[in-house]
């Protein structure tokens, strides 16, 4: 059973290690555990459904309660201090394409605003309830989740766009394809969520970004429905799959999406090297990124998150030789890790990893084989859990990630971590932030850090800590010329900066979009844009 107020099953706990719990006393000071609330106090807010009666519609309030928030720092705080001051006033579960279409015109009908719910992972508030006048229905689209069509000699795969990641390659793997999409969420998140907020997977370097494995699906709009054919190009004006790659609920409910799948490789290995500096390791990925070499994934972390994730890993012993081996290879105090991924022929996976050393080690890089790299695949969709065992340890954590020009790769990352620090400093209050590169390209790289750092003493307190850190990171993504998100979307939590990014004529054509699609403005209002 899924955790009502945190991440994942409530039977996995990935705990901190007392060497991790040294490191966050001594970086932060001690911390406060909050007290959680329980559902039955959270479920006492819950206030009357203003829906009339659907068979579709369930009303009773632990329903309303758990889709009533995503994953975002803002509404864990709502969850675990028992905070929750708007829920939807219904939750309806569509098990076809024709009741989601039944749904929306009950919707009209009465006058409610409309939050389509996928995996319910959502970082930045896409699933949150604004407070207002209009019930809310939140159209909860699990039951959503088969393989409708697989077209082997076309590699298209037609699936309905509740599918979860597992379920779809479980369904795919008897035909000996896989989609290949592997964001953090993985586990939860669904086909349409990752269209909707132009999700990227960890191996997006071989499979591709969302918007390349989307070939055409359906929409339902309150204005009718959607149909885009899957080509495989097409020159015949506007593509309208740009419509609902991003589009966030706004113009309508996916119900289907045909994406583009991929054979099942031969072999994989993912491998690490460890550079003696920031500077050598980001000329060393940036080298790789712009010379093409098939790699399925690349990541550089920074000496901090090098350090972090080391003593977070919970293996004091490991470390310490590898501290030693890789002194006596030249790599000191400052080190960065990468780690990257080969996917193919057994053939392919060999010369694509002594292109990959080779080319790191011309740069003094350590290669330290396959054990950490297969450690980190393994275990890739683990790290959302450790926000549970920090939560319970009293620290909050929360990321912020874009993506530039590779010229503005390394001023981003400092001004991102800069702008953290001292927004906690007026609190008297220390931060952990450290940065990765996860998703590199030609002409640039994402950016993404995270941040740890103590709870405040309530409710209110801790959430105006982390709207300074955001606030001042967002901040500093726009001054320097990043995107405001390169993978989370926009929802509530990056709406205001958004107009920086598209200008006042890209708002403009959004909203119109919208009006289009949507007259009444039903659909997931105040998400992406006013």
């Amino acid at each position: 059973m899924r955790r009502w107020n945190g991440w994942g099953e409530q039977e996995i706990d990935h705990g901190l290690s007392e060497t991790a719990l040294a490191f966050l006393r001594e970086e932060l000071g001690e911390g406060s555990p909050a007290s959680d609330a329980s559902l039955e106090q959270v479920l006492a807010r819950a206030p009357e459904s203003r829906l009339p009666a659907h068979p579709l519609v369930r009303v009773d309030p632990k329903t309303r309660a758990l889709c009533a928030r995503g994953q975002s720092f803002n509404d864990w705080v709502d969850l675990r201090y028992g905070t929750v001051n708007s829920f939807p006033d219904g939750v309806a579960r569509p098990s076809t394409g024709a009741d989601v279409r039944a749904l929306l015109e009950y919707a009209a009908g009465c006058g409610a605003r409309v939050i389509p719910y996928g995996g319910g992972t959502s970082v930045v508030g896409h699933l949150t309830p604004e407070a207002g006048d209009a019930p809310v229905l939140t159209v909860d689209l699990r039951a959503l989740w088969r393989l409708k069509s697989f077209d082997r000699r076309s590699l298209l795969a037609t699936f309905e766009a509740g599918a979860s990641g597992p379920a779809i390659e479980d369904q795919l793997r008897p035909h000996g394809v896989l989609l290949g999409h592997f964001p953090q969420s993985y586990e939860y998140s669904t086909l349409g969520g990752w269209i909707a907020t132009r999700s990227s997977g960890q191996q997006s370097l071989r499979y591709g970004r969302i918007e390349n494995l989307f070939a055409g699906g359906r929409v339902e709009c309150p204005g009718g429905a959607l149909e885009i054919p899957a080509y495989p190009a097409t020159g015949a004006g506007t593509d309208l799959r740009e419509l609902v790659l991003g589009s966030e609920g706004r113009i309508g409910v996916i119900t289907e999406a045909t994406v583009r799948v991929t054979p099942l490789p031969q072999a994989e290995s993912f491998q690490s090297v460890f550079m003696p500096s920031w500077e050598a390791a980001e000329a060393g990925v940036r080298a790789l990124a712009q010379a093409r070499l098939p790699l399925s994934m690349l990541r550089l972390s920074n000496a901090v998150e090098t350090r972090t994730q080391l003593v977070l890993a919970g293996k004091p012993g490991l470390v310490k030789w590898l501290d030693r081996y890789l002194r006596a290879q030249g790599v000191g105090e400052g080190r960065c890790m990468i780690v990257f991924g080969c996917t193919g022929t057994n053939r392919q996976v060999r010369a694509v990893k002594r292109a990959a050393v080779s080319a790191l080690r011309r740069r003094g890089g350590a290669w330290t084989g396959a054990v950490i790299g297969n450690s980190w695949a393994k275990h890739r969709f683990r790290g959302p859990y450790f926000r549970n065992a920090l939560w319970s340890q009293g620290y909050g954590a929360d990321t912020a990630e874009t993506a530039t020009t590779w010229s503005r790769v390394t001023p981003m990352m400092e001004a991102i971590e800069s702008a953290a620090r001292g927004a906690l400093a007026e609190d008297g209050e220390r931060l952990v932030v450290f940065t990765h590169l996860s998703h590199l390209y030609p002409q640039g790289s994402s950016v993404y850090s995270t941040f740890l750092f103590r709870l405040a003493e309530d409710a209110e307190a801790t959430r105006a800590r982390w709207r300074r850190l955001k606030r001042a990171v967002s901040d500093a993504i726009v001054r320097v010329g990043g995107t405001i998100s390169h993978q989370h979307g926009v929802g509530l939590d990056h709406r205001e900066h958004l107009k920086a990014e598209k200008g006042e004529a890209g708002i403009a054509a959004i909203q119109g979009l919208a009006r289009h699609f949507d007259p009444q403005g039903m659909m997931n209002p105040g998400k992406l844009v006013p």
